[in-house]
């Protein structure tokens, strides 16, 4: 049980209070005793009332991040062993375990530390410095809660090389945690098999929340001529192929996405005349295809967060309306969009007014079909905000009658 304590001021705390697990600097009153950043330390109302144990860094604007609600708890290697196993229990009852994400920081009570499950490869990622400490021992952990299920794990890939580490005062990592293994893993994920570059590929080599989003795309994909715009490594073209689409174009600006997405390709036995991919700027490509008189029965706009700040929001939303607008002017009356946001900061109500106002300005009418989020092993922490991030919709798009 921690020693030191944090105490907050009066009225403050209210989303930790709610469910959450961050406490900002400007919450808290004061800190009582001996502690170094990174220690574990007790938190305090105003009034003195405990209410529970979070680690803390003087450095960062997100002063303490909670690690459990019992002020009593001792914090060891049996309390992280829970953990770990929970989270494990979770996945094998929600989702398709060969590759899945294991732990997802706050909504798995672990902040600031993710782990994902490759085949039998580990990538980790330690964003904050009280969590650093334990990362060895969450290591060692894993290893020894798959192995019970019969998972012999091949290799851990540290990939903590966000800048946001450099905010909590830590360098950025990307380094072997065990011995070396060829850094390139084969997955299959809905039947697709896909390489994954979990050493050089974007975050931990493979966006893993979008599995069964992926997935919903299937039944619009019958001899359709499909778009995927920022795909990536393929996921969702080849996602299309295998739904028995007759074309598919994935876009990506990145070199390194489409000689990955090729690759990915040819691995599933797609030649360029069933699935081709451009390398391109989204934004510069859909005005073209536009002048050219493309049109499509599908298209998929899956961009990377236009924002990773509250104050950017207005111009994340323009660029939201801008490429929702140019795509659903490329569809054929009667065609599908499936378009989202994985910024958390864009929030469901200012992402569906961005498309909204896409729809208005296009003059084109929109058909809800779906809308989903992430998949569940990227779990939603309620009161925990940044846990909920992935909005994804299907929408029928028609002209205006």
């Amino acid at each position: 049980m921690a020693q030191a304590s944090v105490t907050l001021q009066k009225g403050k705390g209210r989303s930790m209070k709610a469910g959450g697990l961050w406490i900002y600097d400007n919450e808290i009153a004061r800190t009582d005793g001996e502690f170094q950043d990174g220690d574990i330390l007790r938190v305090l109302d105003h009034d003195g009332t405990p209410l529970g144990q979070g680690y803390i860094n003087r450095r960062s604007k997100l002063r303490v991040r909670m690690m459990t609600r019992d002020p009593e708890a001792v914090v060891d290697r049996s309390f992280l062993y829970r953990r770990v196993k929970d989270a494990w229990e979770y996945r094998k009852r929600t989702v398709d375990t060969a590759s899945c994400r294991l732990l997802f920081g706050e909504a798995d009570f672990l902040p600031g530390f993710t782990a994902d499950k490759f085949s039998d490869v580990i990538v980790v990622q330690s964003n904050a410095l009280g969590i650093d400490r334990f990362k060895a021992t969450l290591v060692e952990l894993i290893r020894e809660v798959l192995l019970q299920d019969g998972i012999r794990v091949r290799g851990v890939f540290e990939r903590s090389d966000a800048k946001v580490r450099e905010l909590e005062g830590m360098e950025r990592i990307r380094a072997f945690l065990s011995e070396p293994f060829d850094t390139k893993v084969e997955i299959v994920e809905n039947g697709v098999r896909f390489l994954v570059d979990v050493k050089e590929g974007q975050k931990t080599g493979f966006f893993l929340d979008q599995k069964y989003n992926r997935l919903a795309i299937r039944p619009l994909c019958p001899g359709a001529k499909v778009l995927d715009c920022f795909t990536h490594t393929g996921s969702f073209a080849l996602n299309a192929a295998f739904g028995g689409a007759a074309q598919v174009t994935g876009v990506d600006v990145s070199d390194l996405g489409i000689a990955q997405a090729r690759e990915n390709a040819a691995l599933n036995g797609f030649g360029e005349e069933k699935v081709d991919f451009l390398c391109a700027d989204v934004f510069d490509l859909l005005p073209e295809l536009e002048k050219q008189g493309e049109q499509y029965d599908l298209i998929v706009l899956d961009p990377p967060a236009f924002t990773k700040s509250r104050s950017a929001t207005k111009g994340a939303a323009r660029g939201y309306k801008e490429i929702n607008l140019r795509a659903m002017r490329l569809l054929r009356d009667g065609g599908f969009l499936a378009t989202c946001s994985c910024s958390h900061f864009m929030t469901p109500e200012l992402f569906s007014r961005a498309v909204a106002e896409a729809a208005r300005d296009a003059h084109k009418r929109l058909r809800q079909v779906e809308y989903r989020t992430q998949a569940p092993d990227h779990p939603i922490l309620w009161g925990a905000e940044d846990t909920g991030y992935l909005k994804f919709y299907i929408f029928q798009v028609t002209d205006e009658k």
